[in-house]
């Protein structure tokens, strides 16, 4: 049997996808480390870790979820309003290598994501 293609598939799919996304938000609303990127939040993380699903549904190479609800993520733009820095882009990255670690079994999908999301992490910075 020849493994998955798409790291969607690799994750789990929807559920794989969801159980990442939630326990990602879980640890940036409890780890005091997190602070800096939590505050940037609503109080509700709900509507937040529905889009990240929905968009890392797409990114992942699954359903295109986001761009068909919101149309192109723009991401960068889309986050100019929040004052991100090397250490809100660092507590996000903490929360989700941490996440993808409790979740992602396969060490060559979470090396790869990891790369991949650092870099998309570092990318989203607007602040020195």
């Amino acid at each position: 049997m020849s493994r998955p293609e798409t790291p969607y598939q690799r994750i789990g799919g929807e559920a794989g996808v969801r159980a990442l996304v939630h326990r990602f938000y879980e640890l940036m609303d409890t780890l005091p480390e997190a602070y800096g990127i939590r505050k940037l939040h609503q109080p509700d993380l709900s509507s937040a870790e529905e889009k990240l699903f929905m968009y890392l549904s797409g990114w992942f190479g699954g359903p295109q979820l986001y761009m068909n609800a919101y149309g192109h993520p723009r991401l960068r733009a889309r986050h100019l309003p929040f004052p991100i820095g090397p250490a809100e882009a660092e507590q996000w990255m903490l929360c989700m290598r941490q996440a993808m670690g409790e979740i992602i079994d396969d060490e060559e999908l979470r090396a790869a994501l990891d790369k991949a999301l650092d870099d998309l992490a570092k990318h989203m910075r607007n602040r020195a």
